[in-house]
């Protein structure tokens, strides 16, 4: 058995192995997925009317910052034909109907009043008084946002009748309201010819129209809310540690090959159509070899990012987010929620190396703590608080947070104002075509003495070394941390991001202590398959570099880490389909808890995740 044990977990170590290798022999190819406007929304719906005000917005739309005004590419926009009537109406054009699909208020296309407004339109074009009469007498040629007609773009039959059947639709309208002198004889008889000639493809749009109205009433008698969406989403994780010893017993930790699993339902509600109620049900019974002294490796260091909540029963079903998002300007953004993560509703809006972190609809793609997040993010225990994003101008954002990660408990010492606290500002600057961001972040936090949180400690970043997460008995801590992050798209196939964090530590009453981390990520996105992605992530995890020589951690007075630890990590994120991802990774820590003392660690992690 024990020998059946070793093979597997070395088959599991291969095949981790051979996804890394597959990372490094990365080529280059066209690109599509995965960039950091992929993975983020930037909707600028989110700051205009829900039309209706029943469809709740997609949580990627309300979990997103204040966005940018972008408009989409023209081959966003679906080309049903370009003879299609305007969806939106310019001054001084008649009303007419639409056989545009829209999918959002960006990639909406004008009415073009003159022929003149194509620029790719030349008056030496073969079809240009055809367009130029179409154009300026009746009325029913549009164009894409970036003012062209690609008229050399190919379409087929249907497309082409969607398109008569608009312009039918325009001459039976002029014709209806008396002005059919505007209407030559030879066009109408052309048109009729042409809808004879077509007639098969208009009665099939015709049934196909008929057919989706019947469908969408039939969806509309049966959904779920007309105000509320459901997502979901299911990770099971395969693990084992290949490598490595406790560093409190210094004795080898077990090999043991694990199958867990997390689920997480969000219920996504709107109100007005530019607010949202987000409700977040969950259970895990994952466990991270790094996640607290009490675990295999006795050590923070290398902490995974799927595990579950070490205060609750494994898969004990539980409430794990309530916030509510509201707009009161179009350039404001404010969030109350009871239950969440402060450092995220600033420091994620936006992910600054989207990558690793993603968001929280969709799922991280970092397998690590450490490689999803900078230590000035990670003192924020889960609470209550509320944040605003403030838009100042188009290329920068300011971040506001309170969180009280005991805001929830009346004793001594716990509270939304009495207890731990965490405020924090961030200033976000994005270019014009959001390739590159950075942000300067500041944060000030306070633990009393004696309290825990969910992560395991009262205080710290919940990764890296034992020291850095440590406090003196009896004391009350107050941390004040800075951070720089910056995220540069160089091309579509190729991404790096980077941070320096640093974190002065007070323990009041006895002295000080100094922290850092920093990291470089590299993304490879569509690597080898379009909407898969590889990683690479080398970094020193949070470790405490300096201490006052009357301040005992537990390593003796004035003992800070003496060692410099690396964590190196690799992942490759298949996309088997649009909801289903696999993702092997190997996480590889030197000299853990910042002890070189300590052989290195080393395990393997392969995910899957399936949303719905």
């Amino acid at each position: 058995m024990f020998q059946f044990r070793c093979n597997f977990q070395w088959v599991l170590f291969l095949l981790s192995l051979l996804d890394i290798l597959v990372i490094l022999g990365f080529s280059p190819a066209t690109s599509w997925a995965n960039t950091p406007e992929s993975v983020v929304s930037t909707n600028t719906s989110l700051f205009s009317p829900n039309k209706g005000g029943k469809i709740a917005p997609t949580p990627e739309q309300l979990f997103a910052s204040i966005p940018e005004d972008n408009n989409s590419p023209a081959d966003q926009i679906i080309p049903v034909s370009n003879l299609a009537s305007p969806v939106r109406k310019s001054s001084g054009s008649p009303s007419n109907a639409s056989v545009q699909p829209q999918d959002d208020d960006d990639a909406t296309i004008e009415q073009v009043n003159s022929v003149s407004q194509l620029s790719d339109v030349k008056p030496t074009d073969w079809a240009f008084q055809a367009l130029q009469s179409l154009v300026e007498r009746y009325g029913v040629i549009t164009g894409y946002p970036d003012q062209t007609f690609k008229g050399n773009r190919a379409v087929n039959r249907y497309e082409f009748a969607a398109g008569l059947k608009a312009a039918l639709d325009r001459l039976n309208e002029l014709l209806a309201t008396g002005t059919s002198g505007l209407v030559k004889k030879e066009d109408l008889e052309t048109l009729q010819k042409l809808e004879n000639q077509f007639g098969a493809e208009l009665a099939t749009l015709r049934g196909r129209v008929d057919a989706l109205e019947v469908q969408t009433a039939n969806l509309e008698q049966h959904q779920f809310s007309t105000t509320t969406t459901l997502t979901g989403r299911v990770q099971i994780v395969l693990g084992s540690l290949l490598a490595g010893n406790n560093v409190l017993t210094k004795k080898p930790a077990p090999r043991v090959v694990t199958l867990q699993d997390s689920l997480s339902l969000r219920f996504n509600s709107s109100f007005t159509g530019t607010d949202s109620l987000a409700l977040t049900l969950g259970g895990a019974n994952i466990q991270s070899l790094g996640q607290t002294r009490a675990g295999l490796l006795g050590t923070y260091d290398g902490r995974t990012a799927d595990n579950a909540n070490i205060t609750l029963a494994p898969n004990q079903p539980t409430i794990t987010g309530v916030r509510y998002r509201f707009l009161p300007t179009p350039s404001t953004q404010v969030n109350i929620y009871a239950l969440s993560d402060g450092a995220n509703e600033i420091g994620f809006s936006v992910p600054i190396n989207p990558y690793f972190e993603s968001n929280s609809a969709t799922g991280a793609n970092g397998i690590s703590r450490f490689s999803r997040r900078a230590l000035v993010y990670n003192y924020g225990d889960s609470g209550g608080g509320i944040a605003v994003l403030q838009k100042l101008g188009k290329q920068f954002q300011l971040g506001l947070a309170y969180s009280a990660p005991n805001g929830n408990n009346p004793t001594n010492n716990n509270g939304l104002f009495s207890g731990r606290y965490l405020a924090l500002a961030q200033l976000l600057y994005s270019n014009p075509s959001k390739t590159f961001r950075v942000g300067l972040t500041y944060v000030n936090t306070y633990s009393p003495p004696n309290t825990q949180g969910f992560s395991g400690t009262n205080f710290g970043p919940a990764a890296g070394s034992n020291l850095v997460n440590s406090t003196v008995a009896g004391a009350g801590t107050i941390g004040n941390l800075y951070g720089i992050q910056a995220f540069y798209q160089v091309d579509p196939k190729f991404a790096i991001n980077g941070w320096v964090s640093y974190a002065a530590h007070r323990y009041l009453g006895h002295g000080d202590g100094q922290a850092m981390d920093w990291a470089v990520g590299l993304a490879f996105p569509d690597l080898f398959s379009k909407g898969s992605l590889g990683g690479l992530f080398v970094g020193m995890a949070p470790r405490l570099i300096s201490l006052s020589k009357n301040v005992n951690l537990g390593a003796g007075p004035g003992q800070a880490d003496k060692d410099l630890s690396l964590h190196i990590e690799a992942f490759y994120q298949y996309k088997v389909r649009d909801n289903i991802e696999i993702t092997p990774g190997l996480i590889w820590v030197t000299a853990p808890d910042s002890n070189a003392d300590n052989p290195s660690s080393l395990y393997a992690w392969i995910r899957t995740l399936y949303r719905f």
